[in-house]
Protein backbone atom coordinates (compact mmCIF):
# COMPACT_ATOMS: atom_id res chain seq x y z
CA UNK A 1 0.00 0.00 0.00
CA UNK A 2 1.14 3.63 -0.95
CA UNK A 3 2.27 6.15 1.54
CA UNK A 4 -0.99 8.01 0.82
CA UNK A 5 -3.32 5.18 0.70
CA UNK A 6 -2.42 4.06 4.08
CA UNK A 7 -2.65 7.28 4.89
CA UNK A 8 -6.11 7.40 3.35
CA UNK A 9 -7.00 4.28 5.21
CA UNK A 10 -6.35 5.49 9.08
CA UNK A 11 -7.57 8.92 8.25
CA UNK A 12 -10.77 7.29 7.33
CA UNK A 13 -10.80 4.79 10.49
CA UNK A 14 -10.72 7.48 12.71
CA UNK A 15 -13.15 10.29 11.38
CA UNK A 16 -15.55 6.95 11.26
CA UNK A 17 -14.81 6.34 14.72
CA UNK A 18 -15.36 10.13 16.13
CA UNK A 19 -18.41 10.60 14.05
CA UNK A 20 -19.89 7.89 15.47
CA UNK A 21 -18.66 8.19 19.38
CA UNK A 22 -17.76 12.42 19.24
CA UNK A 23 -15.50 11.26 22.28
CA UNK A 24 -12.98 13.97 21.55
CA UNK A 25 -14.72 16.87 19.68
CA UNK A 26 -17.79 17.30 22.50
CA UNK A 27 -15.06 17.55 25.42
CA UNK A 28 -13.05 20.10 22.92
CA UNK A 29 -15.93 22.06 22.18
CA UNK A 30 -16.97 22.45 25.91
CA UNK A 31 -13.50 23.27 27.26
CA UNK A 32 -12.84 25.98 24.80
CA UNK A 33 -16.36 27.56 25.14
CA UNK A 34 -16.15 27.68 29.29
CA UNK A 35 -12.33 28.96 28.51
CA UNK A 36 -14.15 31.89 26.34
CA UNK A 37 -16.99 32.33 28.74
CA UNK A 38 -14.81 32.63 31.81
CA UNK A 39 -12.14 35.66 30.26
CA UNK A 40 -15.25 37.27 28.82
CA UNK A 41 -16.67 37.35 32.35
CA UNK A 42 -13.22 39.34 33.86
CA UNK A 43 -12.83 41.56 30.92
CA UNK A 44 -15.71 44.00 29.76
CA UNK A 45 -16.09 42.78 25.94
CA UNK A 46 -16.61 46.32 24.45
CA UNK A 47 -13.27 47.78 26.34
CA UNK A 48 -10.11 48.50 23.80
CA UNK A 49 -8.67 46.20 26.61
CA UNK A 50 -10.67 43.31 25.33
CA UNK A 51 -9.54 43.96 21.78
CA UNK A 52 -6.00 43.97 22.43
CA UNK A 53 -6.12 41.09 24.33
CA UNK A 54 -7.92 39.00 22.16
CA UNK A 55 -5.02 37.67 20.60
CA UNK A 56 -4.61 35.97 23.38
CA UNK A 57 -7.14 35.13 25.36
CA UNK A 58 -8.62 32.99 21.38
CA UNK A 59 -5.39 30.99 21.16
CA UNK A 60 -5.49 30.34 25.22
CA UNK A 61 -8.94 28.40 24.82
CA UNK A 62 -7.70 26.88 21.24
CA UNK A 63 -4.11 26.01 22.45
CA UNK A 64 -5.67 24.31 25.98
CA UNK A 65 -8.68 22.48 24.07
CA UNK A 66 -6.07 21.17 21.01
CA UNK A 67 -4.00 19.65 23.64
CA UNK A 68 -7.22 17.89 24.89
CA UNK A 69 -8.16 16.32 21.42
CA UNK A 70 -4.29 16.12 20.48
CA UNK A 71 -4.11 13.23 24.13
CA UNK A 72 -6.54 11.39 22.68
CA UNK A 73 -4.41 10.76 19.45
CA UNK A 74 -3.55 6.72 19.77
CA UNK A 75 -5.79 6.32 23.25
CA UNK A 76 -8.26 4.38 20.42
CA UNK A 77 -5.34 2.40 19.41
CA UNK A 78 -3.91 1.09 23.12
CA UNK A 79 -6.69 -1.57 23.99
CA UNK A 80 -6.42 -4.70 22.49
CA UNK A 81 -2.95 -4.07 21.05
CA UNK A 82 -4.28 -2.00 17.72
CA UNK A 83 -1.15 -0.02 18.04
CA UNK A 84 1.05 -2.55 17.86
CA UNK A 85 -1.16 -3.89 15.09
CA UNK A 86 -0.74 -0.69 13.44
CA UNK A 87 3.07 -1.23 14.15
CA UNK A 88 3.06 -4.29 11.99
CA UNK A 89 0.93 -3.71 9.01
CA UNK A 90 2.74 -3.85 6.09
CA UNK A 91 2.63 0.38 5.80
CA UNK A 92 5.51 2.93 6.97
CA UNK A 93 5.75 4.94 9.98
CA UNK A 94 5.45 7.92 8.46
CA UNK A 95 2.08 7.18 6.32
CA UNK A 96 0.31 6.10 10.88
CA UNK A 97 1.97 9.83 10.91
CA UNK A 98 0.16 11.60 8.31
CA UNK A 99 -3.08 9.89 8.75
CA UNK A 100 -3.10 10.67 11.90
CA UNK A 101 -1.70 14.09 11.60
CA UNK A 102 -4.46 15.22 9.13
CA UNK A 103 -7.07 13.77 11.13
CA UNK A 104 -5.67 16.22 14.03
CA UNK A 105 -6.13 19.41 11.50
CA UNK A 106 -9.32 18.44 10.27
CA UNK A 107 -10.84 18.25 13.68
CA UNK A 108 -8.65 21.38 15.28
CA UNK A 109 -10.15 23.68 12.31
CA UNK A 110 -13.77 22.04 12.96
CA UNK A 111 -13.04 23.01 16.37
CA UNK A 112 -12.07 27.10 15.80
CA UNK A 113 -14.84 27.33 12.72
CA UNK A 114 -17.64 26.47 15.73
CA UNK A 115 -15.72 28.52 18.36
CA UNK A 116 -14.31 31.67 16.45
CA UNK A 117 -18.42 33.10 15.94
CA UNK A 118 -18.63 32.50 19.17
CA UNK A 119 -15.78 34.04 20.41
CA UNK A 120 -16.56 37.60 18.34
CA UNK A 121 -20.08 37.62 19.53
CA UNK A 122 -18.49 37.30 23.25
CA UNK A 123 -16.06 39.93 22.55
CA UNK A 124 -17.62 41.89 20.06
CA UNK A 125 -15.33 42.36 17.29
CA UNK A 126 -15.93 42.44 13.88
CA UNK A 127 -14.03 40.24 11.61
CA UNK A 128 -15.73 39.84 8.29
CA UNK A 129 -12.96 42.67 7.00
CA UNK A 130 -10.14 40.07 7.81
CA UNK A 131 -11.83 36.78 8.10
CA UNK A 132 -9.62 35.88 5.22
CA UNK A 133 -6.50 36.51 7.27
CA UNK A 134 -7.94 35.07 10.49
CA UNK A 135 -9.01 31.42 8.58
CA UNK A 136 -5.13 31.78 7.29
CA UNK A 137 -3.90 32.08 10.83
CA UNK A 138 -6.09 29.27 11.78
CA UNK A 139 -4.96 26.82 9.35
CA UNK A 140 -0.94 27.21 10.83
CA UNK A 141 -2.14 27.43 14.17
CA UNK A 142 -3.91 24.02 13.52
CA UNK A 143 -1.38 22.54 11.50
CA UNK A 144 1.10 23.50 13.91
CA UNK A 145 -0.17 22.55 16.75
CA UNK A 146 -1.12 18.89 15.02
CA UNK A 147 2.43 18.80 13.71
CA UNK A 148 4.33 18.31 17.08
CA UNK A 149 1.29 17.33 18.99
CA UNK A 150 0.51 13.79 17.23
CA UNK A 151 4.41 13.09 17.68
CA UNK A 152 4.31 13.44 21.44
CA UNK A 153 0.96 11.90 21.35
CA UNK A 154 3.21 9.09 20.28
CA UNK A 155 5.84 9.07 22.54
CA UNK A 156 3.02 9.64 25.14
CA UNK A 157 0.97 6.78 24.54
CA UNK A 158 2.30 3.83 26.92
CA UNK A 159 2.25 6.82 29.64
CA UNK A 160 0.25 6.05 32.47
CA UNK A 161 -0.83 9.89 33.16
CA UNK A 162 -0.19 10.66 29.23
CA UNK A 163 -2.85 13.50 29.72
CA UNK A 164 -0.85 15.63 32.00
CA UNK A 165 2.43 14.56 30.32
CA UNK A 166 1.73 15.92 26.50
CA UNK A 167 1.56 19.52 27.98
CA UNK A 168 4.76 19.64 29.52
CA UNK A 169 6.20 18.27 26.48
CA UNK A 170 4.27 19.98 23.55
CA UNK A 171 4.15 23.90 25.47
CA UNK A 172 8.12 24.39 25.45
CA UNK A 173 8.21 23.43 21.98
CA UNK A 174 5.33 24.87 20.68
CA UNK A 175 5.90 28.47 22.30
CA UNK A 176 7.48 30.32 18.84
CA UNK A 177 4.20 29.19 16.72
CA UNK A 178 1.46 30.32 19.97
CA UNK A 179 3.26 33.73 20.23
CA UNK A 180 3.66 34.15 16.63
CA UNK A 181 0.08 33.15 16.08
CA UNK A 182 -0.99 35.35 19.38
CA UNK A 183 0.79 38.07 17.41
CA UNK A 184 -0.78 37.26 13.78
CA UNK A 185 -4.04 37.67 14.97
CA UNK A 186 -4.17 40.39 17.47
CA UNK A 187 -2.71 42.28 14.70
CA UNK A 188 -5.27 41.15 12.50
CA UNK A 189 -8.39 41.92 14.50
CA UNK A 190 -7.00 45.14 15.35
CA UNK A 191 -6.14 46.22 11.37
CA UNK A 192 -7.69 46.70 8.56
CA UNK A 193 -5.36 45.20 5.77
CA UNK A 194 -3.54 43.27 8.84
CA UNK A 195 -2.37 40.37 5.95
CA UNK A 196 0.72 42.76 6.01
CA UNK A 197 1.34 43.93 9.42
CA UNK A 198 0.94 39.93 10.38
CA UNK A 199 3.19 38.93 7.56
CA UNK A 200 6.47 38.32 9.54
CA UNK A 201 4.56 36.34 12.64
CA UNK A 202 2.66 34.12 9.58
CA UNK A 203 6.09 33.27 7.97
CA UNK A 204 7.58 32.46 11.76
CA UNK A 205 4.17 30.17 11.91
CA UNK A 206 4.71 28.90 8.34
CA UNK A 207 8.42 27.72 8.60
CA UNK A 208 7.90 26.24 12.29
CA UNK A 209 5.27 24.14 10.76
CA UNK A 210 7.08 22.88 7.69
CA UNK A 211 10.11 22.02 9.59
CA UNK A 212 8.39 20.24 12.51
CA UNK A 213 6.09 18.34 10.20
CA UNK A 214 8.84 16.92 8.07
CA UNK A 215 10.81 16.37 10.87
CA UNK A 216 8.64 14.37 12.64
CA UNK A 217 7.87 12.55 9.41
CA UNK A 218 11.50 11.39 9.82
CA UNK A 219 11.77 10.27 13.26
CA UNK A 220 7.99 8.80 13.77
CA UNK A 221 9.32 5.56 13.29
CA UNK A 222 11.83 5.66 16.41
CA UNK A 223 8.94 7.41 18.22
CA UNK A 224 7.17 3.90 17.41
CA UNK A 225 9.80 1.90 18.67
CA UNK A 226 9.64 3.25 22.19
Amino acid sequence: MTLLGASAAILRKDLRVEFRTKEVFNSSVVFALLVIVTFSMAFEPTSQQARSLSGGLLWVAFTFSAMLAISRTFAREVPNDCLQGLRMAPISPAAIYLGKLVGNIFFLGLLEIILLPLFTIFYNLNVWNVLPSLLLILLLGSWGLSSIGTTFAGITTSIRMREMMLPVLLLPIALPLILSLVEATTATLRETDSIVNAGMWLRIAFGFDVIFTLLSLYLFEFVLDE
